[in-house]
């Protein structure tokens, strides 16, 4: 009788067929995947996954959570309204990321046999986690929560573009989100006759426009310190193209694109004194409002609020009453297309309103 192990050796199928696939291809697949714990996983079945993982063009990393150096840790660290109040940026250079390593403690260097594609460290930063992915092209990080604090009810988002300092920078507000199940609801709820396209005089006298200012420079500090951040990722990665950073609540979001990049790299960065993130320059700002507007999917904002921002230096082309003006397609189209849902058919009825000019200071 023939033994098993003889009948295995004389299988003819004993090769694997996975090898076959080209090294191209499998990066296609890789590139798909994106998330870095994953890629972490994939590069731990084989020294062939291994050696391509570093290779991968875009990224993905997401922070889920995040704990103080000295260890210390809350249920939730990152919400500005509880009894100790954390802003995340201040204390971001000093908080270390666990959540995205675990997959990554037993990747080994393709360039070293014993060398770990990671350090062995107990906590890394996202710079040092990327620090192995050496073609990365297209490169999104997302923060576990947003940074500005608002009261409850209340819908603030922002998107900035960067180069060496702000370039564009869009922040839609409203004090209330309403969901309105039918159309009697709707007719209740929407105000009548009083709005003709301009800023009421209660606005002035009751807070409104202060809080618009809180708003404002809340959303410039967020996106300015997180420009600042990006400074050694950026470093140690010619090859990028396009990055961005955002947060799980959708909150704000900045971008960089190739040209932004390279200004970024090739201009000084011009940092705050006061606090660890670029300084924001002298800027013009557009302010439209409305009381209340009707928006898709059965929701209507109260208090509806649309700032855009340009620095002085580089003129404001981002007016206009609508999204088609061909003189102004760039910065209409930044402005337009910054938000998805409603919030962006929200953004296009703001465009049509009575446009309030306001210079800033660069702080």
């Amino acid at each position: 009788m023939q033994s098993k192990s003889k009948i295995h050796a004389d299988s003819p199928f004993h090769e694997d067929q996975f090898d076959r696939i080209p090294d191209p291809l499998i990066l296609q697949i890789l590139n798909n995947v994106a998330d870095i714990r994953a890629l972490g996983r994939c590069a731990v079945v084989s020294k062939r996954f291994n050696s391509l993982v570093p290779l991968v063009h875009d990224v993905y990393v997401k922070i889920d959570r995040v704990v103080t150096v000295d260890g210390d840790s809350s249920d939730d660290p990152l919400n500005l309204s509880s009894s100790k109040p954390r802003n995340l940026f201040s204390h971001l250079l000093k908080f270390l990321f666990l959540t995205i390593l675990k997959p990554f403690h037993n990747l080994q260097n393709p360039g070293s046999s014993n060398k770990p594609l990671l350090p062995q460290l107990s906590h890394h930063s996202p710079a040092q986690v990327l620090k192995n992915f050496t073609h990365v092209r297209n490169l999104r990080i997302e923060l576990p929560a947003g940074d500005v604090g608002t009261e409850d009810g209340v819908v603030l988002k922002w998107r900035a573009e960067f180069g060496s300092t702000l370039e564009n920078c869009v922040i839609l507000g409203g004090t209330r989100i309403d969901r309105k199940p039918n159309l009697s609801d709707q007719d209740s709820s929407s105000p009548s006759g009083e709005d003709n396209g301009s800023i009421p005089e209660s606005f002035y006298t009751n807070g409104g426009l202060k809080l618009r200012v809180v708003w404002t420079i809340s959303s410039l500090i967020a996106a300015s310190t997180r420009h600042y951040l990006l400074k050694p990722i950026i470093k140690d990665h010619p090859t990028l193209r396009s990055l961005v950073l955002t947060d799980a609540d959708g909150q704000g979001t900045l971008s960089m694109g190739v040209e932004q990049l390279r200004e970024f790299r090739e201009k000084p960065l011009a940092a705050s004194a006061s606090a660890n993130r670029t300084q924001v320059p002298a800027s013009n700002m557009k302010l439209r409002y409305a009381s209340y507007l009707e928006l898709p999917e059965g929701m209507g904002m109260q208090g509806a609020t649309l700032v855009a921002i340009r620095p002085s230096s580089e003129g404001f082309v981002g007016g206009g009453s609508g999204c088609h003006s061909s003189s102004r397609k760039e910065i209409e189209a930044f402005v337009c297309n910054a938000f998805d849902g409603p919030f962006r058919a929200a953004v296009k009825a703001l465009l049509k309103r009575k446009t309030y000019l306001l210079e800033m200071n660069g702080f």
